[in-house]
């Protein structure tokens, strides 16, 4: 008897990496202040070598589908302090700046960026931007401020940024200039895509100039969107404060007749939050993510599926991610002064939407709305985000003072790395429909795999 012909899948090709090749001032030839405790037999330079680098397939598969020597596999450098620095900390001066929206833990990479550069490298002055990128420019007129330990000790206990945020561009060339005249030698870049892009911006100039200035940032966004990092900070105190109204929304549905509560959170291009908090909560019947498109009308439209879940468990809960559904909407996109599409606003269409459907179908409901992104941005960083908060700044500061530049700091398969800043504002880190992360949501609401 013949067996039935094994069918082997083809294996899949990769993506070509992008260029993970970090961009220095120059060779280090400074002793590091940190060389007897990096000397030291008990402690290590770092969890590999200096030399060494994360790869950045991290499967069997995938590591043999390049089909390259190992030595040629893609990868990134390791974050860590540098038995050799580029700048002498004697004549170094650090510049912090806050751009972009509100992120729980700004606070606490400030303090972090802070304590490093003055209890470890033994930097004499470290100052505060104002206001994002506007405090640059002269013509806004705000000052600096000089950030010590002391001045910065308690403020992650409190969110929101103490330096003060803004959107929107602002010349290089101004920039720069305000640099120079600072006598800035490292620039620290506190922000999202925007101000990333930016930073690159900055470090094209100062390259066209000639000067010897490490532009270094460490990625905020709360929608977790960067690329080739795991988690962005603030993350888990936003999804965890997320749970917290998917919860408030279930008690008010439940505590009606035909109850629904519907959230809106987080997420204009990836559904991160909306996803992770209700997994976090498993109280929603729907989760809508912008990765997901959905339709409304007919059997297989969301409406029919919420009819038929307020009718067998009396209660419904609606979980939206803020970029979702945008193609319902008939929204003709203008910008913001970041240069993001403004978004339609989904949550009050949606309820109009859900309202109106009960009501053709005879069925009365009251429809608890509620939308807690503000509260979110601005509530402190819980422990976990701290601490991270905390590794990001010191590995920020070992790259600026090793003389890395144009490049960020994050998080990857658990590895503290550094990525260009090209790389990073290369894609945006979405949630794939077809991975796990999805599925786990399918089966914790119940929901149909699409809303036709």
């Amino acid at each position: 008897m013949n067996e039935p012909a094994r069918v082997v899948p083809l294996p899949r090709t990769p993506a070509a990496p992008p260029d993970l090749t970090i961009s220095t001032l120059g060779p280090a030839r400074i002793a590091s202040p940190l060389a007897e405790l990096l000397d030291n037999s008990r402690t290590s330079e770092h969890y590999v070598d200096e030399d060494d680098k994360v790869l950045l397939d991290d499967t069997l598969a995938g590591i043999t589908a390049r089909g390259v020597p190992a030595g040629e596999l893609p990868g990134m450098e390791p974050c860590g302090p540098r038995r050799k620095i580029f700048f002498d900390p004697a004549k170094t001066r650090a510049a912090i700046v806050t751009c972009g929206g509100l992120c729980p833990g700004l606070n606490d990479v400030i303090a972090g960026l802070v304590r490093t550069l003055t209890y470890h490298y033994r930097v004499r002055r470290v100052i505060g931007i104002r206001n994002g990128y506007q405090g640059f420019v002269p013509s806004y007129g705000h000052d600096v401020v000089d950030l010590t330990p002391e001045s910065v000790r308690d403020i992650a206990t409190d969110g929101g940024t103490i330096l003060g945020t803004s959107r929107g561009h602002q010349d290089a060339g101004e920039i720069v200039d305000c640099l120079e005249r600072l006598h800035v030698n490292v620039l620290f870049v506190v922000g999202g895509d925007g101000s990333m892009r930016g930073a690159m911006r900055i470090a094209a100039t100062v390259a066209e100039r000639g000067l010897m200035i490490a532009v270094v940032g460490i990625p905020k966004t709360i929608d977790n969107d960067i690329p080739y990092i795991d988690q962005s900070f603030g993350f888990q105190t936003a999804f965890s404060h997320a749970s917290d109204a998917i919860r408030a929304a279930r008690v008010e549905a439940t505590s009606t007749a035909n109850g629904i509560g519907l959230v809106k959170l987080m997420g204009r291009h990836s559904g991160f939050i909306a996803c992770y908090a209700a997994l976090a909560r498993s109280g929603a019947d729907v989760v809508l993510i912008p990765e997901v498109p959905f339709g409304l009308d007919g059997e297989g439209g969301l409406l029919a599926h919420l009819r038929r879940r307020v009718s067998e468990r009396g209660h419904a809960v609606v979980v939206v991610a803020e970029g979702a559904g945008q193609e319902l909407l008939g929204h003709d996109a203008d910008a913001d002064a970041s240069g993001n599409a403004k978004l339609g606003d989904v949550g009050p269409y949606l309820r109009r939407r859900i309202g109106d459907h009960f009501s053709d179908a005879g069925i009365e409901t009251s429809i608890r709305y509620i939308d807690p992104s503000y509260a979110i941005r601005s509530v402190p960083a819980n422990p976990y985000d701290s601490v991270y908060c905390v590794r990001l700044s010191q590995a920020a500061v070992h790259a600026a003072m090793s003389g890395r530049t144009e490049m960020v700091v994050g998080r990857y398969r658990r590895r503290f790395v550094h990525v260009p800043m090209a790389a990073a504002v290369s894609r945006r880190n979405q949630v794939d429909p077809h991975g796990d992360l999805w599925m786990a949501v399918l089966e914790s609401t119940g929901q149909p795999v699409r809303f036709d």
